[in-house]
């Protein structure tokens, strides 16, 4: 089970690794208010390295998250989940770049929130790697599920197509391995595949779960985890 935490803060004088490019605010330069949508993330960049930590020791750095202050928002949350480990924490600031000292040689998910009117805005969701001393190589992020979606009840079918999307920030990655079938813990149904899709056949009225496991040229693999989906009699 995942671990939440979560932590309010409003500002912390802390250095680390951060967007060196514009120190300044990024909002509307006109003064008009911004539209009631999420934010725009700004760093650490999607499906990157993150190499550029300060106050760094041999296991953690720290980082600089930054996004594109919004006028609808009082507040924002900042999600942080650790792909390795799974745990997820959770940051409640005012401000648009808020420091965070993270695990390093470490792959991460991150986005933002803010509420608007009882409705929750959210932004993209962005994979980054915080580089690890001595590390030459990094595994590939886990694999981007596109469809079906978790829990996504499908229409009558007897055959659908997997989508799912590989990101890694070698630019190594080789293959696929797909695992599909109607146990929780699926099968190998595919194997050393380069495509990103797979057509498989379906029984109407039944559960299925499959996963995607992402291998790069230098021997190493993550896994999307399982998902599901059930097709409707």
């Amino acid at each position: 089970m995942k671990k939440l935490v979560y932590i309010c803060l409003s500002m912390v004088l802390v250095f680390g690794c951060r967007d060196t490019t514009d120190d300044g605010p990024i909002g509307n330069p006109n003064g008009a208010q911004d539209p009631p949508e999420g934010v725009l993330l700004v760093f650490p960049y999607q499906d990157t390295l993150c190499n550029e930590g300060e106050n760094p020791t041999p296991t953690q750095s720290t980082v600089f998250f930054e996004w594109v202050p919004n006028d609808n928002a009082e507040s924002y949350t900042l999600t942080i989940e650790n792909l390795n480990s799974g745990n997820i924490t959770e940051y409640q600031t005012s401000e648009f770049i808020f420091p965070v000292t993270i695990d390093r040689a470490v792959p991460f998910r991150w986005f933002v929130t803010y509420d608007l009117q009882g409705e929750t805005k959210e932004s993209a969701v962005w994979n980054f790697y915080n580089a690890g001393p001595g590390v030459q190589t990094y595994p590939p992020f886990p694999a981007e599920i596109i469809s079906p979606n978790m829990a996504q009840n499908l229409p009558n079918t007897n055959a659908i197509v997997l989508q799912w999307e590989g990101n890694d920030v070698d630019n190594d990655i080789v293959s696929y391995d797909i695992y599909f079938g109607t146990d929780n813990a699926p099968s190998l149904n595919t194997s050393d595949s380069t495509a990103e899709q797979l057509t498989v056949s379906v029984t109407p009225g039944t559960i299925y779960y499959w996963e995607v496991v992402t291998k790069d040229a230098e021997g190493n693999s993550s896994e999307s985890g399982v998902y599901q989906f059930r097709i409707s009699e």
